[in-house]
């Protein structure tokens, strides 16, 4: 199809060498299966051309079941299978849902009151204003649990940092009110800063290898300016120590997130990878500049063009996965090797 030829364009024009000491070379194309661990045995995943591997998430609940007892078994698998085809596994960390019924923490956590609970729920509102459960994210703030997830993480690296492509922690944005009697004790914008900039940094001095990738879309309170100044600092902070960047949607031109962490992300370029995943819904999003449901080729010309992305991660959501993304990765594919 002739648009596939646009977008190979779009893509070879924006591979260059950055004066900061990461060289991109070429867009990394994942698949995001989130907990689908099954559909990495899908041939038309693990036989494609223009795929690099697979992103799976995995919750800490199901990495560490008990204090101190880790159980990598599904990595270690997902690694063995993904290998012996040729492709490479992204983990991505989870401690965090958007589901009121959902938990991603060990029990322990959640029992011991030295962690204070363990997690903390977040929260949407009705029109009228009433406060309405949205999900569960771990007391990320709280250094009894902070404490826990940076020792899981150095346990990852220990067993797996350099035979994975890479390990990403799930989105910053989280819905916890800031005041009255919802808000989580301990909860401060600038404890949830200086919390995730320790995430950061373990995240980077663990693995050596590997690429360490951390989602930072928006910050609590991400309607106001106080957040924005949140987010920037902890991008400042990701330029310093060149921790890769990026966050869980590709919205093209959406313009919540071009003045939040799209024009964040892109500054990274060149400095440290990136990686932004299109994620379910974003195959259908309305694009501000035209008017109409955004088209594939526009998702990859704002990936290159604009974010000049070191990964894509491309969710299954279908019809869109097996109709449009896969074809057009082998499209991209096949114009590489000639």
């Amino acid at each position: 199809m002739k648009f596939y030829s646009v977008v190979f364009i779009l893509i070879t024009a924006c591979t260059a060498c950055f004066h900061s000491g990461y060289a991109q070379t070429a867009i990394k194309h994942f698949i995001f299966f989130s907990r689908d661990r099954e559909g990495i045995h899908d041939s038309a995943f693990y036989k494609h051309p223009g795929i690099a591997g697979a992103q799976i998430t995995y919750p800490w609940k199901t990495l560490e079941p008990s204090k101190g007892e880790y159980n990598f078994k599904e990595i270690e698998e997902d690694i063995a299978f993904l290998r012996l085809h040729g492709k490479k596994l992204f983990i991505q960390v989870q401690d965090v849902t958007f589901d009121s019924t959902r938990l991603n923490i060990p029990a322990y956590l959640l029992k011991d009151p030295v962690y204070n609970g363990g997690a903390n729920a977040q929260y949407g509102f009705t029109p009228d204003g009433r406060p309405v459960k949205a999900g569960w994210v771990a007391r990320r703030w709280d250094p009894a649990v902070a404490a826990r997830f940076h020792l899981l993480l150095q346990q990852l690296a220990r067993q797996f940092d350099g035979k994975i492509e890479g390990i990403n922690l799930p989105e910053t944005s989280v819905d916890l009110p800031e005041t009255g009697e919802l808000r989580p004790s301990g909860f401060t914008r600038a404890s949830y800063v200086a919390a995730i900039k320790q995430n950061m940094q373990v995240l980077k001095s663990s693995f050596k290898k590997s690429v360490p990738l951390l989602y930072a879309n928006f910050m609590p309170g991400d309607s106001g300016s106080d957040s924005k100044a949140d987010l920037e600092a902890v991008y400042q902070y990701a330029r310093q120590i060149k921790l890769a960047m990026g966050g869980p949607d590709i919205k093209v031109y959406r313009p919540f997130q071009m003045i939040n962490s799209y024009p964040l992300i892109r500054d990274m370029a060149g400095i440290a990878p990136t990686g932004v995943a299109v994620q379910e819904g974003n195959y259908s999003v309305i694009n501000p500049k035209t008017g109409k449901p955004v088209t594939l080729p526009e998702i990859m010309d704002f990936a290159t063009s604009y974010l000049k992305l070191s990964y894509i991660f491309w969710c299954t959501e279908e019809p869109y996965y097996r109709k449009e993304v896969l074809p057009m990765l082998r499209s991209l594919s096949v114009r590489n090797t000639h």
